[in-house]
């Protein structure tokens, strides 16, 4: 059995192994990795040696970590050990990759969905109906492009209403305010000024990776197409993408217990400062990092480094994810958008759930 995990902005490791008494035999551990001592590398393949095939990614990261400070402690090998480009979290996801039980984005066909304009809380109810449906076995991974003619704020699962929303500004521009099930700050979206997409995958396809790494695994796609795009993009933080003009998008996760997890990101393309200030309650440091030093400017980093319609940015983001991962196209089912507009109804249109958090 073969597995690989490749490091976001790291090295590949590669793990042969066999199994066959229900423990690890056999294991080889490769990759373009660097390691020092050459010492070391033996002592990462005798701590795996012998491990069940049900121990989880955490413990044998532990026996890794573990055996190669036992080694150093003990003079086993000589000097401190060096791992650069990888660690023994990504050893330990390519041997689940081996045993099949973590994915990879090969093992997978990805539905992709672009539906049109839809009502900013439906966009969001949708989210939660997809990946509730990838939970139950009734549809596969996917990934659906967002549309909308209302101005509208999203704002995070967890923030308090009154320290995000001002009113006023909200009244005065006509603003649906919506809470979306995912954690995150708040995003400005008025028609046109922003690329929104929704990936829902199944768990195994970020099994053992912590939360911050899986941010960056399910978002290298996304630094692809923006390079493609001549945009020079880099993972800022745990959940953010930037470029040396400033921040280009937010990413936000959700996962549910079914083994589903959505992950999507709002990448800004046309947004009036102005009005984004009136509406929400954030400082001009916060919005500094944003692409823009003045409230009275636009924040526009994929509109000018791009120089492309918005429409096209969306269209050569899909294109390049087709180009890539197996995908097919799709649309959303009848009784897909029957339950969101009941999540509308009984949930994301209530004062309760905009609200829970005030």
């Amino acid at each position: 059995m073969r597995g690989e995990y490749k490091v976001p902005g790291g090295k590949l490791v590669a793990v042969d192994l066999a199994v066959p008494d229900g423990r690890l035999e056999d294991v080889r551990v490769s990759g373009d990795f660097f390691l020092e001592p050459d010492d070391a590398l033996e002592v990462i393949q005798d701590a795996l040696t012998g491990m069940p095939v049900t121990t989880s990614t955490t413990e044998l990261a532990r026996a890794v970590t573990e055996a190669l400070e036992e080694a150093e402690s003990s003079g086993a090998v000589p000097g401190p050990v060096a791992m650069v480009g990888f660690d023994a979290r990504a050893v330990a996801v390519a041997v689940r990759r081996a045993l099949g039980l973590a994915t990879t984005w090969d093992d997978h066909t990805f539905e992709v969905i672009r539906p049109g304009p839809l009502p900013p809380r439906t966009l969001a109810a949708l989210d939660q109906v997809l990946t509730e449906e990838l939970a139950e076995g009734r549809r596969g991974p996917t990934l659906r492009f967002w549309d909308w003619d209302e101005r509208a704020v999203f704002i995070g699962s967890f923030q308090s209403y009154r320290n995000e929303i001002d009113d006023a500004g909200v009244a005065r521009h006509d603003v649906t305010v919506v809470r979306r099930i995912s954690g995150g700050g708040a995003m400005f979206m008025e028609a046109g000024n922003c690329v929104t997409f929704s990936l829902v995958v199944p768990a195994s396809l970020v099994d053992g990776l912590s939360f911050e790494a899986s941010y960056a695994f399910l978002d290298s796609w996304v630094l692809g197409a923006l390079a493609e795009l001549g945009v020079q993009a880099r993972f800022a933080g745990m959940n953010d993408v930037a470029s040396p003009a400033g921040k280009i998008a937010g990413s936000a996760q959700k996962r549910l217990a079914g083994g589903a997890v959505l992950h999507h990101m709002t990448m800004a393309y046309d947004i009036d400062a102005d009005k984004m200030l009136e509406v929400l309650r954030i400082g001009r440091e916060k919005l500094s990092d944003k692409g823009t030093k003045s409230a009275n400017k636009r924040v526009d980093p994929l509109r000018s480094q791009t120089g492309m319609a918005r429409d096209d940015v969306v269209d050569a983001f899909a294109r390049y994810f087709a180009e890539h991962h197996r995908t097919v196209p799709s649309g959303l089912r009848p009784d897909e958008l029957a339950r969101a507009e009941e999540l509308v109804r009984t949930k994301f249109d209530t004062p309760e759930w905009i609200h829970r958090v005030p």
